[in-house]
């Protein structure tokens, strides 16, 4: 098929007000992130905190692969008074933004070196939880708010905006604080209170953003008027559920321990043990909450054609406008298109370290320069696939995924080289981008508007699901074959990626979002 537009017609579409909107809900969406994550890692050692305990702060961000148990609620549920003043979408986007801001403040308010933690951990699990929730309403409000051919670009500008709002989080407030000085010698809580709240007040970048914007026109509202107590009870159904699955999960703790070693000098694996027993924990935890929120739907609290409509018909849709073979080949594709580098980006900052590269080089060379590769990458992504189609850059990111997983193989053997490392994080990060935009508005085709959100976020959450539980043995399979090896192995993981492609490619049109 030939380009439709000329090259200086589609650069000349990113100043579209849809397209340059997502730049800045791209920002108020990537700057918690890294407020749990690395920031907040360093404020907790500063502070005097043991390792252990730090890094058990980064399973707040869990809400981030969990997202789709509630993005039903985020998509069906009504606002008092914001949904009736802003809409549906920017209700809940300023919701989540102002529960953004009262989480980034209370932990400012926490001095972790004098207080319990847990306060500082109550408050990073609310962050967590509202920074998804204001990605299911974005991705939601983005994939409403412009037909197909928009939907590419609209992906390079909010990944550009989402690394440049991670940028601001990670080594910004790392400036600030040490600006106001804080140091690991010298710890000062008055500068990292001042840089929280910092971080805080940019988030109305995305409070002005949803305030001045419209709220989509290509919505489609729910066939079924709903009494104000069948969404109550929906509510309560969905925090019973919540408090028995992590309440099985509290409970079951002591005897998965003793699981775990019996287990263990079973089977002789210590990480195969660990797997199968969290696995049953799992199902258990799963088993319980829904247990549960039948009980509630048969109790009559909550309407059971509601339940249906919210959770059910969202699957069954998807299947239904595909057929059975080309729905599980498209879930196939989405499980594991990003395998080949979130497998290896596990294990990218020890590889680094163990090649002798310092924090410093560490931080100018794979954070920030890998940062604006990432984001040339994302622009370069929606350009290619305006001009030659989806589906074809899909495939060339995959292609380049994997190719520049072998790059890694000659940066182990050079080792402590500066030009390499440049070279390598110029093509590793250029490719992400470029496959991540691309990615993107494939998922964004998927959708029907009738189940925006919840469509969304299953599959953005299947997205990451098999590549994050393979990268946490990614230490292992290094342990085991050395890290030549390991990279190989994650190139092969993309060779069955390039086929999902080809065989969707030939059964797949990508259309525009449907509306049922």
């Amino acid at each position: 098929m030939q380009p439709t537009q000329s090259w200086r017609q589609t650069i000349s579409t990113f100043k579209h007000p849809r397209v340059v909107t997502m730049l800045f809900l791209g920002i108020s969406a990537g700057l918690p992130l890294l407020l749990i994550f690395s920031s907040l890692s360093l404020w907790l050692r500063e502070a005097g905190i043991e390792r252990a305990a730090v890094t058990y702060f980064s399973w707040a961000a869990l809400g981030y692969s969990f997202k789709f148990v509630w993005a039903p609620l985020v998509d069906k549920l009504p606002l008092p008074i914001l949904t009736r003043w802003l809409g549906r979408r920017r209700a809940w986007m300023l919701l989540s933004q102002l529960m953004i801001i009262s989480a980034i403040v209370m932990m400012a308010m926490i001095d972790p070196a004098t207080n319990t933690l847990t306060a500082m951990a109550f408050a990073a699990v609310l962050l967590g939880f509202s920074s998804a929730t204001q990605d299911i309403v974005i991705d939601a409000y983005r994939i409403e708010s412009a037909e197909s051919k928009l939907q590419t670009l609209m992906s390079s500008t909010y990944i550009a905006g989402y690394r440049i709002g991670m940028l601001l989080a990670g080594a910004g407030a790392l400036f600030l604080a040490s600006y106001f000085g804080s140091t690991m010698d010298n710890y000062s809580y008055l500068a990292w209170k001042t840089t929280y709240i910092a971080m805080a007040g940019l988030i109305l970048i995305g409070i002005v953003t949803t305030l001045l914007v419209p709220e989509p026109s290509n919505q489609k509202s729910d066939e079924l008027a709903h009494d104000r107590h069948h969404y109550v009870g929906f509510v309560v159904l969905f925090v019973l559920a919540v408090a028995g699955f992590i309440a099985s999960f509290y409970y079951s703790a002591e005897l998965a321990q003793t699981a775990k070693s019996s287990l263990t000098t079973l089977v002789a694996n210590k990480h195969l043990a660990g797997f199968i027993v969290e696995l049953c924990r799992m199902g258990l935890a799963l088993t319980i909450a829904g247990v549960i929120a039948k009980t509630v739907t048969l109790s009559g609290i909550v309407q059971q054609q509601m339940v249906e409509q919210t959770y059910i018909a969202p699957v069954k849709d998807f299947f239904q406008r595909y057929g059975w073979s080309l729905a599980w080949l498209l879930l196939a594709l989405i499980g594991l298109y990003r395998i080949s580098d979130i497998v290896l980006g596990v294990i990218a900052n020890v590889f680094y370290q163990d090649l002798g590269f310092t924090k410093p080089e560490i931080a100018s060379v794979v954070k920030s320069f890998g940062l604006l590769m990432t984001i040339v990458g994302g622009f370069l992504g929606g350009l290619l696939a305006v001009r030659f189609g989806v589906i074809r850059i899909l495939f060339l990111g995959a292609v380049l995924s994997a190719l520049t997983n072998l790059l890694f193989m000659v940066l182990a053997q050079a080792g402590h080289d500066m030009v390499m490392l440049y070279i390598v994080i110029s093509a590793d990060n250029l490719s992400a981008g470029l496959a991540s935009a691309a990615f993107i508005a494939f998922l964004s085709s998927l959708t029907n508007i009738s189940f925006t959100a919840v469509q969304y976020a299953l599959f953005s959450s299947l997205m990451t699901l098999l590549p994050k539980i393979l990268g946490g043995y990614s230490g292992t399979m290094v342990e085991v074959f050395g890290y030549q090896q390991f990279f190989l192995v994650t190139a092969l993981m993309g060779v069955p990626v390039l086929l999902l492609i080809v065989l969707a490619g030939k059964r797949f049109r990508l259309n525009a979002v449907t509306i049922k």
